[in-house]
């Protein structure tokens, strides 16, 4: 759904190191092998820049460790309120937001791509009866979705007004507690000291202590109540609300999948966590001695809006993609994705426009534990009539252990996900100049676009077709058995279409016998 974390707030618990991902794999973890690609194969050689985009929710372009490596638009000059490069985009010189307005609005929220369908079906088949239809197989397939995806959504929106309460009043308690405290964290003997009233009282105060005395601080639990509280808040508004509509803000003709020129330079939009945290995974500024290193360091973060808290809308997306072939990127990062689509054509003609182009294509195969060679996950590599993307990767996320590889979240598939790479604790940037641990496909994807524009800055003379061949050649092969993504157990090897994980070293070392 939308962005693919693996949570809907911040991970919590025990963390690994800052970098741990991007070390040598040990007898019981997979890191990348980053800093010896670096010091024993790409000491003394010369890099070209690379341009990456990152397609998303937004990114803090102001970030101390991430500012020097953001992209400018070389034919554009700032604030002149002018389309200096004549390329339909006034001032877009960092990138461009299509989920806003030229007046500087922006969309934040959206609804679920179920949801827009069944509200697409409602005069068809509101109030009519199956027993209508039975002579209509055509018509019978349509109502059977419309039914089942509204059942869906009226679930998940009860379920949710049921949940909000309860994670409003565990937010009040915390905030009641600190207040007792004199502002001052209380201590675990103070939290359960606590005084309360009645039944539910205690019952909302033993989940507060449960969660402390598995190890949790108190800021962790508050902010995971807190941000619990504004996801269930977008599922009943946004999510689940059929009547919402967010293109009043944008103000584009939504049907008409082929208009590209809307939306603002506001590139940031205003929850840019996730985005940053994306784009400081490839491009944190290396070797600053502050906060983290990115993983490459000849790169340019190009910066495309098109994810809201909700589903991301397919005419967005493909605008998305053809902005960032056309402004210059070579690689195009996607950390989202949807379990619908509404017009896969619109979606699909840009990525065939990328791979024409020779640009590759990273994609996240999202978080919900499930086979997608069976479940579509969208956008992704299938172009129609037995055609796939010669230059996408899909991307699942391996975990810390290797013993229990695949992350327990990740989506898998022996032919629809290509690699696996390190989506869990993942250090990177976000926003306020502050920097944090994340979960998540989200993350995975990032990993394997910092690599791959690692070695095309150092290799610029790969195709895009062999850029993909050489990192998932060089993944690291894990022939032993792993527990499966959503229960049972499973040979890695048989998760993807490589069987192994993402290895800068030994990529490097493979693109240099094919582009010494």
């Amino acid at each position: 759904m939308g962005l693919v974390y693996a949570n809907t707030a911040y991970t919590q618990g025990n963390k690994p190191g800052k970098s741990w991902y991007q070390n040598k794999a040990t007898k019981d973890t997979v890191g990348i092998d980053l800093f010896r690609a670096y010091t024993d194969l790409l000491k003394g050689r010369v890099a070209s820049e690379i341009v990456v985009a990152v397609i998303d929710g937004g990114t803090d372009i102001t970030h101390p460790d991430l500012k020097a490596n953001i992209w400018h638009n070389p034919g554009e000059i700032p604030f002149n309120n002018i389309d200096d490069d004549h390329n339909g985009y006034v001032d877009d010189t960092c990138g461009w937001n299509f989920i806003g307005n030229a007046n500087g609005e922006m969309v934040q929220y959206d609804n679920l791509e179920k949801s827009r369908i069944v509200k697409s079906m409602m005069d068809e088949f509101d109030g009519v009866d199956e027993m209508d239809l039975e002579k209509e197989t055509a018509k019978m397939a349509k109502f059977k979705l419309y039914q089942k995806l509204k059942e869906e959504i009226d679930k998940e929106k009860e379920k949710s007004e049921q949940l909000l309460p309860v994670y409003k009043y565990l937010v009040k308690m915390m905030d009641d507690m600190m207040e007792k405290n004199n502002d001052v964290i209380p201590s675990k003997e103070g939290i359960k000291n606590f005084p309360v009233n009645g039944k539910r009282d205690a019952n909302i105060k033993a989940i507060i202590t449960s969660q402390i005395e598995a190890g949790s601080t108190f800021d962790a639990v508050y902010l995971e109540f807190k941000n619990g509280v504004e996801h269930l808040e977008a599922i009943v508004n946004y999510h689940c609300n059929i009547y919402y509509d967010s293109r009043k803000i944008v103000g584009d003709h939504y049907l008409n999948s082929g208009e590209k020129y809307y939306g603002n330079p506001n590139v940031s939009g205003p929850d840019a966590a996730h985005g940053t945290h994306v784009a400081g995974i490839i491009a944190a500024v290396r070797n600053n001695n502050y906060g983290m290193n990115g993983i490459a360091d000849h790169v340019k973060i190009m910066v495309v809006r098109v994810v809201p808290n909700g589903d991301e809308r397919d005419k967005d997306v493909a605008n998305g993609i053809r902005y960032a072939v056309d402004n210059g990127a070579k690689i195009i990062n996607m950390s989202f994705g949807k379990e619908f689509k509404w017009n896969k054509a619109v979606v699909d003609s840009a990525v065939n426009y990328a791979v024409s182009k020779g640009v590759l294509l990273i994609h996240a195969a999202g978080n919900d534990n499930k086979d997608v060679d069976y479940v579509p996950n969208y956008p992704n590599d299938s172009l129609g009539d037995n055609l796939f993307a010669k230059t996408w990767i899909e991307v699942g996320a391996s975990a810390l252990q290797k013993r229990k590889l695949p992350a327990t979240f990740s989506n898998y598939g022996a032919h629809n996900v290509d690699l696996f790479a390190p989506g869990y604790q993942i250090y990177s940037t976000i926003p306020d100049e502050k920097f944090d641990f994340f979960d998540g496909t989200s993350m995975a994807a990032p990993v394997t676009s910092g690599v791959a524009a690692l070695v095309w800055s150092y290799f610029p003379k790969l195709t895009a077709e062999e850029l993909k061949f050489v990192l998932m050649q060089s993944a690291t092969k894990v022939k032993k058995s792993v527990p499966k993504p959503g229960g049972g157990k499973a040979k890695f090897s048989k998760l993807s279409v490589s069987g192994g994980v993402l290895n800068a070293f030994s990529a490097i070392k493979l693109a240099k016998t094919m582009a010494p």
